[in-house]
């Protein structure tokens, strides 16, 4: 099974707010997940973010891969593989 961090879209129409997901790389974006990692909300200035560190660390170590905009969020943070 691949698995994948990645965003689940929420919020409404035009306010986007993701949460960062721990999924299988087979569902839908905003289908079911292992686990809820974080936040995201890109319509504040600057963006903020929320990450569990621990949980991210120990995903990454078991082999799960972030897509471009979660590992550049896992970079602001200072989150390394």
């Amino acid at each position: 099974m691949a698995v994948k961090i990645r965003l689940r879209r929420m919020g409404q129409k035009k306010a986007p707010f993701y949460r960062i997901v721990v999924a299988d790389s087979r569902s839908p974006r905003d289908g079911k997940c292992i686990e809820e990692i974080g936040t995201y909300d890109p319509t504040t200035e600057p963006s903020t973010f929320k990450v569990n560190e621990e949980l991210a660390k120990k995903w990454l170590a078991n082999g799960a891969q972030p897509t471009e905009v979660v590992s550049s969020i896992f970079k602001k943070a200072g989150i390394e593989k």
